[in-house]
């Protein structure tokens, strides 16, 4: 009877003899990513499965920093690995080293999960976008200070606009480092604050060629930068990050010189058109300002100033005789009905009555006797006709 095993026995077992299959060292395995989970220590889990199989996988730090994309939940994809045995789980799994999305690159597959994320952060939005100034006074151009880019960018530019100042931020614009001084490139220009629009230039090449202008962080940089930025990158079918970020895209560097200055004699020629434009305007506007001062210089008014003058005066005569006679006529007006008034007055006045022999008896005390019922025998009374008072005794009412 073979000697029972333990559980950790068995398992180094079965691990010895998975490490030891050469076939299992090196396998490439496709499938469909899932539970996918970014730990963060950094390392990678997830599993790969197809209709009928799940196998677990793990992809460590060191070996996905290298990846160009990043893996998503549903992804397919080619992974490139070796199997082993997770002894403290007891299974088997996939040690990824570098996998590939299956069916597309894995660059174009890193720039369109990237450009997908700035999109969503609002860096490609028309509004956020900066103007390019008409006639810049300083050119900042990042690029290879010896390639021809930066040839053909100084011929079109002095071509079209000889008075131009250009300084250039000479930059790789290929490999590892390119994205690092392509970023210090356009930092240096907004702390000197010495150019008015920045040019990112490359010639054309393979998307692995112009990789370094789809950097997230140069994408950032171009966004965050306070001076305009033209992205001319490769030829005009070529698109990258920085494209889509900067303020305009030229499909050429050359496009690119031709964007950012006029042609000065397109510019001579146009001033001069404004030139006559407003001299014109000024003499036809000079001519009819000569025009109306010579007619009002013809007026009556300028001629014969008195005239209006007298007008006024003979008018103001007329309107004092005319206050005059009409106040004369209200004065006799009012006179005749005061006088009506008055007679009105008179005639109820108690001295006109008193003269028609009539009289106020009052009593001592000054009240108007009304009735003899008021009267006693030898009240005294105090009676007042028309020209005078006198006193008087009552005896007896008859």
């Amino acid at each position: 009877m073979n000697k029972a095993m333990t559980v950790t026995e068995l398992t180094i077992y079965i691990k010895r003899l998975v490490d030891s299959d050469m076939l299992l060292s090196d396998v490439l395995v496709t499938g469909e990513i899932s539970n996918f989970k970014a730990h963060t220590s950094g390392h990678m889990y997830f599993s790969l499965k197809d209709k009928d199989s799940v196998i677990k996988c793990v992809m460590f730090r060191s070996q996905n920093s290298r990846l160009k994309f990043r893996p998503e939940e549903g992804m397919r994809i080619i992974a490139r690995g070796y199997i082993s045995v997770y002894a403290q789980g007891g299974t088997y799994q996939l040690y990824v080293d570098d996998m590939q999305p299956d069916g597309t690159g894995a660059l174009y597959m890193a720039f369109e999960q990237l450009k997908k994320k700035l999109e969503a952060m609002g860096l490609f939005d028309a509004a956020r976008k900066k103007p390019i100034p008409l006639l810049p006074r300083a050119i900042g151009i990042i690029t290879s200070p010896t390639g021809a880019v930066i040839r053909d960018i100084t011929n079109i530019l002095n071509r079209r606009y000889p008075n131009n100042r250009v300084i250039l931020y000479p930059s790789a614009v290929q490999g590892t480092e390119a994205p690092a001084q392509l970023i210090n490139g356009i930092k240096c220009f907004n702390s000197l604050k010495n150019v008015d629009v920045i040019i990112l230039a490359r010639g054309g090449g393979s998307l692995e060629d112009l990789w370094a202008f789809n950097d997230e962080r140069l994408a950032l940089a171009i966004a965050e930068s306070e001076i305009p930025v033209i992205s001319a990158v490769g030829h005009e079918t070529d698109f990258s990050i920085s494209d889509f970020v900067a303020d305009l895209r030229a499909p050429t560097p050359s496009a690119a010189a031709e964007l950012v200055v006029p042609e000065k004699h397109i510019l001579t020629d146009r001033l001069e058109i404004y030139k006559k434009r407003l001299t014109g305007s000024l003499l036809q506007r000079l001519k009819k300002e000569r025009e109306r001062i010579h007619k009002i210089s013809r007026s009556k008014s300028l001629i014969r100033p008195m005239d209006s003058i007298n007008q006024k005066r003979q008018m103001i005569d007329s309107l004092e005789r005319s206050l005059g006679l009409h106040g004369k006529a209200r004065v006799e007006r009012l006179r005749a009905a005061l006088g009506i008034a008055a007679g009105k007055l008179n005639a109820l006045s108690p001295l006109t009555v008193l003269s028609r022999g009539y009289g106020v008896i009052k009593k001592e005390d000054g009240t108007i006797v009304r009735s003899v019922k008021g009267l006693e025998p030898g009240d005294r009374l105090v009676i007042r006709v028309a020209d005078g008072e006198f006193s008087a005794l009552h005896e007896k009412t008859l």
